[in-house]
Formats: structure tokens, sequence, C-alpha cells
């Protein structure tokens, strides 16, 4: 399991060029890495992150918030092949929601709390949007996204924005139970099975079916899937399941 921490808590860890190059950084290492199965979204400070730094290019005079940066480190939380659990245990504010509904899941304290606060400061949630209209009820996300209103936890998981919602000291042990269950995942089939919750359907049917068919048939056939029936048989862990 690896943990990345946002840890700029002097800004809030507000997505700066820095923190994103960093972040940018500490995803590919975690990718490559053939011994991490799951990846830990987390952070430093009491706040998760404030969404796009304001600040640093108006004190720079250095143009405005890397904004070219972002949807590159979006893509590369949401195209995983390896799981992506966010730790939520503080203030996320607008592009900070977009981290969180791009991981695969998402848990937050119960104190956490949550704003779409675009609209306020003059602009959209424009980047955001695609990981985030995609995890929440649509009518919740019309309401938030318009009015900037903060929400918290139990509501950020009754709209889909998270998973679960859980008091604050059982939050460390919450992700840790996600880890594990994930982990009891052979690798391959979590990378294939996250390509099939994206997939978009064709226009037939009777194709589709074929073609899904055919992948599971595929799975069925691989290395793992034979390893994974053998231990189903033998009744023993299989071989990527942590001892």
């Amino acid at each position: 399991m690896a943990t990345l921490t946002l840890d700029s808590p002097a800004n809030r860890n507000a997505l700066s060029a820095r923190l994103l190059a960093e972040l940018a950084a500490g995803l590919d290492r975690a990718l490559a890495d053939d011994a991490v199965r799951v990846m830990v979204l987390s952070h430093a400070g009491p706040v998760f992150c404030a969404g796009m730094d304001l600040t640093a290019h108006q004190a720079t005079g250095a143009g405005p918030p890397p904004v070219e940066a972002f949807p590159q480190v979006l893509e590369r939380i949401w195209n995983s092949p390896k799981p992506v659990v966010a730790r939520v245990a503080g203030k996320a504010r607008a592009g900070g929601l977009g981290l969180v509904a791009a991981c695969d899941v998402a848990l937050a304290g119960e104190s956490a709390d949550f704003a779409f606060t675009e609209v306020r400061v003059g602009v959209i949630p424009a980047v955001i949007s695609l990981p985030v209209l995609s995890r929440m009820l649509p009518r919740a996300a019309h309401e938030l996204f318009l009015t900037g209103e903060t929400f918290g936890a139990a509501r950020a998981a009754a709209v889909g924005l998270v998973n679960r919602a859980v008091p604050d000291d059982a939050l460390d042990a919450e992700v840790d139970r996600y880890c594990g269950m994930l982990m009891a995942g052979a690798p391959g089939a979590l990378a294939g099975t996250k390509q099939l919750l994206r997939r978009t359907p064709g226009p037939s049917t009777a194709e589709d079916l074929a073609a899904l068919a055919a992948l599971s048939a595929r799975y069925f056939a691989d290395a793992e899937g034979q390893e994974g029936i053998a231990a189903f048989r033998e009744r023993r862990p299989a071989s990527w399941v942590p001892r």
C-alpha cells in the first residue's frame, strides 16, 4: 500500500504547480512499483485540499493557476490500473473535490466538509465536472455546483461523492479495511474491472454481450484466473493475497 500525502498545510494543500508536480511524480512511482497494490491519497493538516492555488500567481505575477497540470493528475488517478482510495479527514473545496471523485473509493471522517466554491469566485467547476458528475446524483450536483453551499460528510455519502462517512477516530481503520479488501483481488482482475466500469456500451446488445463473453473467457483462461480457480477448489488463499 502506497500512501501519497498532500503536504502543503501552509496554503491549505492548495493545488499549486509544485504540489501538482509532486503528486504526479508520486503517482508515477507508485504505478511503476509492482509491489504497490493499492494507493491511498491522504493529507497533512486540517484541510484535505483547498482547490486551485489562487494566491501564488497573484503574489508572483506568474499568470493564472496551473490548470493545465490538474487534468493530467486527475487522468492518472482515474485511469490508474491500481485502485486509489481517498482518505478525507478535513475540508475539501473546489478542485479538491475533483481529486476525491477521481479516486475509486472515497472515505471521509464525519467532521470533514465539502463545497464547490467555484461560482463564488467567478469561475466554473469545469475540469472536475468529469469525475464528479459520474459519481453524484444529478439533482444534488445541480444544487451544490450552483449554490457553492458547504455540506458535511454524511450528505457527501448520501449524494455519492464519497462511499462512506465514518467517525473521525474510525477513519484510518476504515481505510485499512478497504485496502485489505482491495488487496484480496487479483491485480490484473482489478485493472480489468476498472476498465469495465469505464466502458461505454455499444449500439447493439447482442454484439456487446458477445464481446463481454469473450472478455470473460480471456480472464478465466489467463494465469490469474487459473490460480484463483485453483485456490477456490483447494480452499486456500490465492497467491496474490497478502499473508
